[in-house]
């Protein structure tokens, strides 16, 4: 399915220990560009933690991470985002009492032309209206009527909506979705799923945690099911059923041996 073509972002036997826990246990992952890859596992299995490796939240012990076939060692998720991988936590990272411009724009602000942005770092509030506006609209948001309210004036969808457009304003390489549905209703979820198939339109691979294997079978391109700590295997979600998946993750059904660490 991924014939000759390279992964834009991969990781080989890569380790996480927590004490004498192991959280990744020489885990392999690989994500090709425009696709959108998603990531289950039953609790516990380290699928977290491999995420928060590859977002650079957390740092491993052994093995080897490739961003475009450069190695990288991200020391934080500011090094991540810096590299263009952005990611969306189940917590979304916004913060409620600003504005969705300024959400937009936390720990980015684009600072005035001339003296004033130079010496003064006075702010330049109609290029970000501007920037926000644009991002919104071209995900088809502009439901949200005033740029300037309150985040904490959305919907659930709405909330969501802004975190995923940030993601793709700024993620020039890689999105990592980290169960963008789980607090949604099934409109709102609905709104969001369409939401990933266009940003994944617009070329940029998405790699999406999910526990909801209706909404992993609409949208995936791949399935990585992991489980004890490493990739289990990689599935076609058009070949296997969820049924399929779910024995797999949790070990009642062992998958084909040509799919095995795919």
């Amino acid at each position: 399915m991924t014939g000759d073509r390279k992964p834009i972002l991969k990781a080989r036997n890569i380790v996480k220990r927590y004490g004498r826990v192991v959280a990744l246990d020489h885990a392999d992952f690989d994500l090709y560009p425009g696709e959108i890859l998603a990531v289950i596992g039953d609790n516990g299995a380290g699928k977290s933690s491999l995420i928060k490796a590859l977002s650079g939240a957390i740092q491993i012990d052994d093995g080897e991470m490739h961003l475009e076939d450069r190695p990288i060692h991200f020391g934080s998720p500011l090094e991540a985002r810096d590299a263009g991988i952005e990611t969306v936590y189940q917590t979304l990272a916004l913060s409620p009492a600003l504005s969705i411009t300024d959400n937009m724009f936390i720990g980015r602000q684009i600072i005035k032309p001339g003296l004033l942005g130079r010496w003064l770092k006075v702010l330049d509030h109609k290029a970000m209206e501007s920037f926000a506006r644009e991002k919104l609209s071209e995900l088809g948001l502009m439901t949200i009527q005033d740029i300037n309210q309150a985040v904490e004036t959305l919907s659930g969808g709405q909330r969501q909506g802004v975190a995923v457009a940030r993601a793709a304003a700024f993620g020039s390489k890689v999105i990592i979705l980290d169960e963008p549905t789980a607090a949604l209703g099934v409109k709102e979820s609905r709104k969001v799923l369409e939401l990933i198939q266009d940003v994944r339109s617009r070329g940029i691979p998405i790699v999406l945690i999910s526990h909801n294997m209706p909404h992993v079978f609409e949208v995936a391109d791949r399935i990585h099911v992991h489980r004890l700590g490493k990739r289990l295997c990689v599935l076609n979600p058009r070949d296997y059923t969820m049924a399929d998946a779910v024995a797999f993750m949790t070990g009642a059904k062992e998958p084909p041996r040509e799919h095995q660490a795919a």
